[in-house]
């Protein structure tokens, strides 16, 4: 999976890539040759005392290090440009396949878990591929060009490097083995403190509320205490890498300087070949000890690769047509015979649903929580896909219609309204971008949030802060309602959307709705009686299925679940 994905990754930038081979390549070559210009410095300047040819070939080395230098800024720079493209692009991949998800991918990985995936396990993708262009590709060039300088100066110590180099390789590949369970807990452990954090930041009121401090602190020292774990148990293999790594670079290095003085002393090698084959094998060694660092890297980045491709590879259940059916205006909504199972679910949550609901009407559904309310109206604007039966809206099957057609034509208003970070008025023409402010107040009138919007410093103007938490419960249900008005959608989903309103709040923007909104088609769940008595049809859920419908006053005589409902919420003459 990983080499797949740095494949697909880098290609693009495949000028850029060939741009760090040339200078890394560059830079290797004169890496290589300054032990031979030191070897010419100690054998044809020193040991005869020419000054001249020490200043000329020592001049040529310090021009070729400063050229060394250079090319070493190039490769580094282009590597980190490709590095920081590869990540911005894997961002980019990972939120366009998000973002086509439906609710049941998004449940099935959990937002902790893309948040991790298109944060943490990006950067660790990121940053191999910077870690290649900086030392990877140099490493090869290093190791292969050292071991033929190396050979030139001297073949009989050339055992040297046939045994220090395997050894290094088999130390490593054995680490890094052993590490690479660790770092697939860790970014499975990251995902547990991500979701704690964000449980703990969302729910801080009740947190408080309950005093719940400690437990929570708890909790997360727990989780906290998971990831510390892994992360300590990869690091002391990680830090008994390169104790290893210089244990063998050292004992090369004696081996080297005890074998080739006894070659010196027989006449069989001059100093200056001496000094060059020990820097080449230092350098070998080192390009293998710079390639270990990568290697480090690697297991923890093919286990972040693996996440990444998960979700890129990941389709929606939810899948559109490929000519996909624009939806007409009528309103007009039908379930047939429909059946939904959660996935992995043993039993359907909702089971042989049949009923339509008319443009101009308004269709409620009660029923006690965990009936499948909220999930019926889900499958309207294709939030899920039903098992079976057919969900039609403007006469099209929602399975053969086009997307944003289909999403264009419904307004829905969920339990719990969420509102982005901006202002009143970004906040209301999420639902239209080209609404007047006279628009966004008149939706704001009919959703009975025109006077504490007015009443704020700025009005439409007065900054929303992410997630709604500057206004109340109430105040950011209506703005919820009033983003769905000012979209004037041909079907108004109102999911529970009225339980956050008092009773007198709740009445008001009924009779606004009626009296207004008489084009559309309203489909209204909800828990309280009082919120649906005007409605011209009511299906009573119950454990998935619709046991009755009716009016408010048919209902009441002929249906003992809702005669229950409204006994447990409304006195006598309430009823009536």
């Amino acid at each position: 999976m990983l080499w797949k994905l740095l494949v697909s990754s880098v290609r693009p930038y495949w000028n850029l890539l060939l741009g760090v081979v040339v200078f890394q390549f560059a830079q290797s070559m004169v890496n290589l040759y300054l032990p031979t210009l030191n070897a010419d410095i100690i054998d044809n300047g020193v040991a005869v005392g020419d000054t001249g040819y020490i200043w000329r070939i020592g001049g040529l080395m310090l021009i070729l290090s400063f050229v060394g230098i250079a090319c070493t800024i190039a490769a580094v720079y282009f590597g980190a440009k490709i590095a920081m493209r590869v990540g911005r692009d894997l961002r980019g991949d990972i939120f366009e396949r998000v973002s086509t998800f439906s609710e049941a991918e998004v449940q099935r990985f959990g937002a902790p878990s893309l948040i991790t995936r298109s944060t943490n396990d990006v950067q660790q993708v990121q940053m191999l591929v910077l870690m290649t262009s900086t030392l990877l590709i140099s490493a090869p060039f290093t190791a292969i060009g050292g071991v033929v300088l190396a050979l030139q100066q001297d073949v009989q110590l050339s055992w040297i490097m046939a045994v220090a180099i395997p050894l290094l390789l088999i130390i490593v590949s054995l680490i890094v083995w052993r590490m690479v369970p660790h770092f697939r807990r860790m970014q499975t452990r990251i995902d547990g403190i991500n979701r704690v954090l964000r449980e703990q930041l969302t729910g801080i009121r009740v947190v408080r509320a309950f005093v719940r401090e400690g437990v929570e602190r708890e909790r997360f020292a727990d989780a906290n205490a998971l990831v510390t774990e892994s992360a300590i148990k990869a690091g002391r293999l990680m830090a008994s890498m390169f104790p290893l790594v210089l244990l063998v670079v050292n004992l090369g290095s004696v081996a080297v300087m005890w074998f080739g003085a006894e070659r010196i002393a027989a006449g069989e090698m001059q100093v200056g070949a001496l000094t060059a084959f020990f820097a080449y094998l230092i350098q070998i060694l080192f390009s293998v000890l710079m390639a270990t660092f990568l290697f480090v890297l690697v297991p923890r980045a093919a286990v972040a690769a693996d996440r990444i491709t998960d979700v890129l590879s990941t389709s929606s259940t939810v899948v559109e047509a490929d000519a996909g059916v624009q939806v007409p205006g009528t309103g007009e909504v039908v379930f047939e015979n429909v059946t939904f199972t959660y996935p992995g679910a043993e039993q359907p949550v909702l089971a042989d649903i049949s009923f339509t609901a008319r443009r101009g009407t308004t269709t409620a559904i009660i029923g006690s929580t965990g009936a499948g309310k909220s999930t019926l109206v889900s499958l309207i604007p294709r939030l899920y896909d039903a098992s079976s039966g057919t969900v039609r809206v403007g006469g099209v099957d929602v399975r053969d219609a086009d997307l944003e057609s289909l999403w264009g034509r419904v307004g829905l208003v969920p339990q719990r309204p969420y509102l982005f970070a901006g202002t009143v008025a970004s906040t209301l023409r999420f639902g239209r971008e080209d609404a007047t402010d006279q628009e966004l107040w008149d939706a704001l009138a009919i959703a009975q949030g025109e006077d504490f919007v007015r009443a704020m410093p700025e009005g439409l103007e007065s900054e929303v802060a992410q997630g709604g938490t500057t206004v109340s419960g109430g105040q950011r249900q209506r703005l919820s309602i009033a983003r769905a008005l000012v979209r004037r959608p041909d079907i108004l989903i109102f999911d529970d959307s009225f339980s956050a309103l008092d009773t007198a709040t709740d009445a008001r923007l009924r009779a606004a709705l009626a009296r207004e909104v008489t084009d559309a088609t309203l489909i209204v769940v909800a828990q309280r009686v009082s919120s649906i008595v005007d409605a011209d049809q009511i299906l009573v859920m119950e454990d998935g299925r619709i046991v009755d419908r009716g009016t408010h006053a048919e209902l009441l005589e002929t249906s003992p679940t809702y005669q229950e409902i409204v006994s447990t919420q409304l006195r006598a003459e309430e009823a009536v």
